[in-house]
């Protein structure tokens, strides 16, 4: 089974040497990074481009860069990434987490276990099952990550405690299927309901999320970003609850 993770970066110039670098020490088998980086100005794509040329010595492709020129935002990185590591390499199983080092790349093995033995199409990794935890934000962001989560198990089922985790695995089977939707990390959300919905067993493990500690956060500055993006979550929630009334 051949495993690429796909990482989105925007000026991630401070973290991607460490994070790749811990992926493949952490991996066993046939796998490769993917870095998408939406056309960062500072120097991640260079750094990307000097660990291609110190891991890349075989003929094995161990770590890639794709530079989006025009477009933004995480959802079509992410897409872009998944497109490309399935039609380009050939992955079997794609992985993708954030690039501020809060997502343990230690972590990566645990949610592809389910897969490789074949009791799960998709991993998750989930902050609030027993053994998870977010250490990462302030009591304003857990709170709303909480209201959102609780409002997603209301409306979509409470088999899934992380609807907005961000840090997943997939066979590319369910990904062949499901295309990434949405603006932000709204997208997860819909992508684990339409996922369920098509019969696809998924699977959360525990891993805490742990403070950046270099670099700029992109998730939100103040009360007022937070409340902007965590209406689009609720407007998804309540979106997939209505469209499956209608079915």
């Amino acid at each position: 089974m051949f495993v690429c993770t796909v990482l989105p970066t925007y000026n991630e110039e401070a973290n991607i040497d460490l994070l790749v670098e811990s992926l493949l020490n952490n991996q066993k088998g046939s796998n490769m990074v993917l870095i998408v980086d939406d056309n960062s100005y500072d120097g991640t794509a260079e750094k990307v481009r000097n660990l291609s040329i110190r891991y890349n010595r075989t003929n094995e492709n161990k770590v890639a860069l794709v530079q989006r020129r025009n477009d933004r935002g995480l959802t079509t990185a992410i897409q872009y990434g998944i497109d490309v590591a399935i039609k380009r390499y050939g992955a079997n199983i794609v992985t993708w987490m954030d690039c501020d080092m809060s997502m343990p790349p230690e972590d990566v093995p645990e949610l592809l276990a389910p897969i490789l033995e074949g009791s799960a199409d998709i991993v998750i990794g989930s902050r609030w099952i027993s053994g998870g935890a977010d250490i990462a934000h302030g009591f304003m962001a857990q709170t709303l990550s909480k209201i959102i989560n609780y409002w997603a198990q209301l409306f979509l089922g409470n088999d899934i405690s992380d609807y907005t985790s961000g840090f997943v695995a997939a066979h590319t089977k369910v990904l062949k299927t499901i295309r990434m939707q949405g603006d932000y990390g709204e997208y997860c959300i819909d992508f684990l309901c339409r996922s369920k919905r098509n019969g696809y067993k998924i699977v959360e493990i525990p891993y805490v999320c742990v403070p950046r500690t270099k670099g700029q956060s992109k998730t939100g500055l103040n009360l007022y970003d937070y409340l902007i993006r965590g209406r689009k979550y609720i407007g998804t929630v309540w979106r997939l609850f209505i469209s499956n009334q209608s079915v």
